[in-house]
């Protein structure tokens, strides 16, 4: 029977890379698969996968309102599909992995999903915890903190390199807007952030006394 993967790291791992090389090796082999990213993500352009080494492919969308299952349904008609691969998953909603559970459990196709498991403030996505609830096999892919431990978290960050603390869960951006760190670092990044942010309040509340 065919599996659902999911595929999690922080920012820079190297999720898109991965993906991109086991679409070849499926394409290598004679294999047909079918590409998805999230609409959202459009930072090389919209429909395309990008990885930080240069590679890149043309992939089919995602939004709110995809049906993914009737998709895959529909592109089985043209021929034999042996593959599904799903970059940025973080964005799925839950009803959309559980689509994609099915599109294994009814339809025998792999799905291999690649994505993060939580935001910039720490919280899993919704994709992410349903893929971490109902995937056959959760695999880790590693990144480095800038210490040399392994880095877990993402960190969202400002003009400046000044770590944000608040702010829409969804945000698009590279190295510019975020820094893969270990939790240590992290928690010490958001702690200086919110210090900041007290020192700055006090000082409004003193110009306001004045």
């Amino acid at each position: 029977m065919a599996k659902l993967y999911f595929y999690y790291a922080s920012m820079n791992a190297g999720k898109s890379t991965v993906l991109l090389q086991t679409d070849f090796n499926y394409r290598e082999r004679g294999m047909a698969t079918m590409l998805y990213t999230a609409g959202i993500h459009d930072r090389s352009g919209y429909g395309i996968i990008d990885s930080r080494i240069g590679i890149k492919a043309s992939a089919n969308t995602f939004d709110a309102g995809s049906d993914l299952r009737a998709e895959v349904e529909a592109r089985r008609l043209s021929g034999p599909l042996h593959c599904v691969l799903v970059d940025e998953a973080q964005f799925l909603s839950r009803e959309q992995v559980l689509q994609l559970a099915s599109v294994c459990d009814e339809l025998d196709v792999p799905v291999l999903a690649y994505g993060l498991r939580t935001d910039f403030q720490g919280n899993l996505f919704e994709g992410s915890a349903t893929l971490l609830a109902l995937a056959d096999k959760v695999v880790e892919l590693k990144a480095i903190c800038e210490c040399g431990r392994k880095a877990t978290m993402n960190l969202r960050v400002d003009g400046e390199g000044r770590a944000v603390r608040a702010g829409a869960q969804t945000e698009i951006g590279g190295n510019d807007r975020y820094i893969a760190l270990c939790r240590r670092h992290f928690m010490e990044r958001l702690k200086e952030a919110e210090l900041r942010q007290l020192r700055l309040e006090l000082a409004d509340a003193i110009a306001v006394k004045r």
